[in-house]
């Protein structure tokens, strides 16, 4: 008789530790909380720290940061001078880039300087030539100080363009090009980007030599760690829709994006009157403005931030369980950037996207091009969403601490009413505090849906065409369609209305941005203290994006 025999193939796991990095870098590591690297970082920072050339295409949200942050900081000398340039499509990636540079490079004393619009000339200068070891820049300002020779020596050893393909969406090429005309030839090259459209393939046959590829998209384009779902509503009741699916997802921390600037002001008011902390967030805002949103947002005072796809390019902020797109985009590279703000760093995330009947087609494309699976659900009634409610309420009331008070109350109550009847009214007025506006169903029941989908292809097969895919499953009771409109404004136009933000006359500056006098090292200074961040100035050229 013959035995079978059983193979069995034991996966060995990288940490940190066997990478070859520096003690200093492994314990800022550690001090990060972290012990085993993200693909990504396992795949990439080998080829890093061995001075090669490579082009990284991962997902947002995969640790793409410290992929190139760690072993370029592990090769530079941080008292020689520029050794580390990073270029970011927007001001706010910036920050956070350099934010995380300088919290990895903490222990081997690297100064960051984040250059992009707000701050003057002068002050930037002075910081990059006080001393900085990694500079974090825009385009458009830097340009502006390499064409103007503002910065003496300036021969960085290391040079990443991150988010590349946002780069190419936001009107950035042909400065990136440029820029790479007057950085040294003997550099090391490294290139990111979530997507690889043609032109980022022709940017990197130019400017890398010899790169190794490092991808673990493994052909898709979405995390796999974000559930996707959408919602088929009519036009007047987005509002309401947006409002009950938050109440019913209890979502701890979200972005709502919307395709125009009135849009994101508009929602922001309706969130917020319904009792969420909500704010705003777009290029006509000042840029103190927009960095006070950001930081209440990273901080948890704002728990919903809507946003258009411009402003939002390059947020990474922790934690943020949900997504909702109150429009569907434009196009599927749109829908990816969105929905990768949630389900990062391997927790799990949730994508929620509203659209009409007759923007059933562009979601077809989407799914079509960036091979995903979305969930068609619907819209929980009022009932659905009481019924959801009642076990919080359990919870509630189990977790609730019983004040010393408490009994002298219920000593007087049960002069007048027995026990059982008083505790049925405490949980009436906690179930009296369960508000639940708008009407009670939101959204294009199943059978009405089917019915619209079956008349749009048979218009459609009598011009030549078809609908590629149906609707997906049951997600939870099919509710009828509303009768309210909340803000008797929504926005029908396809096309939107483009977020530009204006140029300044000083060095590209971003108009949108307004000098707040600051601006230092990330670094360590006599005191041990840390410092506050520049700022320069940046194009921040969208064409027509949003």
């Amino acid at each position: 008789m013959q035995e079978n025999a059983q193979t069995h193939t034991e996966e060995i796991v990288i940490t940190f530790d066997d990478l070859g990095l520096k003690k200093e870098i492994l314990q800022s590591i550690k001090d990060a909380g972290f012990s085993i690297p993200s693909p990504i970082q396992a795949a990439a920072i080998p080829f890093v720290l061995a001075g090669r050339d490579i082009v990284g295409q991962a997902h947002t949200g995969t640790g793409k940061t410290a992929a190139f942050a760690l072993p370029a900081l592990n090769n530079i000398d941080v008292r020689d001078g520029v050794g580390l340039l990073v270029i970011t499509p927007t001001r706010e990636l910036a920050t956070q880039v350099s934010d995380e540079i300088f919290k990895y490079g903490r222990n081997i004393g690297v100064k960051t300087v984040t250059v992009y619009g707000g701050s003057s000339y002068n002050r930037q200068i002075d910081l990059i030539q006080r001393g900085a070891s990694v500079v974090v820049a825009t385009p458009g300002r830097l340009l502006d100080i390499l064409k103007k020779n503002l910065v003496k020596d300036f021969a960085p050893s290391i040079v990443v363009l991150d988010e590349a393909d946002e780069m190419l969406d936001m009107g950035f090429l042909d400065d990136i090009n440029e820029i790479f005309s007057y950085l040294p030839s003997n550099r090391q090259t490294l290139l990111f980007s979530a997507t690889m459209p043609k032109p980022i393939k022709l940017l990197a046959e130019r400017i890398l030599d010899n790169p190794e590829f490092v991808s673990i998209t493994k052909g898709e384009t979405t995390n796999t760690d974000i559930d996707q779902e959408y919602y088929v509503i009519d036009e007047s009741e987005r509002d309401d829709a947006i409002i009950r699916l938050m109440d019913s997802e209890k979502s701890t921390k979200s972005i709502v994006f919307c395709r125009t600037k009135s849009e994101v002001d508009r929602l922001a008011n309706v969130l917020s009157s319904a009792g969420y902390l909500a704010n705003g967030l777009h290029g006509d805002m000042e840029q103190r403005q927009r960095e006070t949103v950001i930081k209440n947002f990273k901080n948890s005072g704002v728990k919903v931030l809507v946003a258009t796809d411009v402003a939002a390019r390059g947020i990474h902020v922790d934690n943020i369980s949900h997504v909702f797109n109150y429009h569907i985009p434009f196009d599927p590279e749109s829908y990816v950037h969105r929905i990768g703000r949630t389900g990062r760093a391997g927790i799990k995330g949730k994508a929620i996207t509203l659209l009409t009947p007759l923007e059933f087609k562009e979601l077809q494309r989407i799914k079509a091009k960036v091979g995903t699976t979305m969930t068609h659900a619907f819209v929980p009634s009022k009932n659905d969403l009481r019924a959801l409610n009642l076990q919080s309420i359990v919870n509630t009331i189990e977790a609730q601490h019983i004040y010393d008070e408490a009994h002298k109350i219920l000593d007087m109550l049960k002069e007048d009413i027995d026990e059982e009847t008083i505790m049925f009214k405490l949980v009436s007025m906690i179930l009296d505090k369960q508000t639940i506006q708008g009407p009670n169903h939101i959204g294009i029941p199943a059978d009405k849906l089917a019915a619209i989908l079956d008349r749009a292809d048979k218009r459609r097969d009598s011009r030549g065409g078809g609908r590629s895919g149906s609707f997906r499953g049951n997600k939870s009771r099919p509710s009828g369609s509303g009768d309210r409109n909340r803000s008797g404004s929504n926005d029908r136009n396809r096309s939107g209305s483009s977020e530009r933000p204006a140029r300044s006359s000083e060095g590209g500056g971003d108009r949108s941005a307004r000098p707040s006098g600051g601006g230092g090292y990330r670094g360590n200074n006599a005191s041990g203290g840390e410092r506050s961040r520049p700022s320069g100035g940046d194009r921040n050229r969208s064409r027509g994006r949003d």
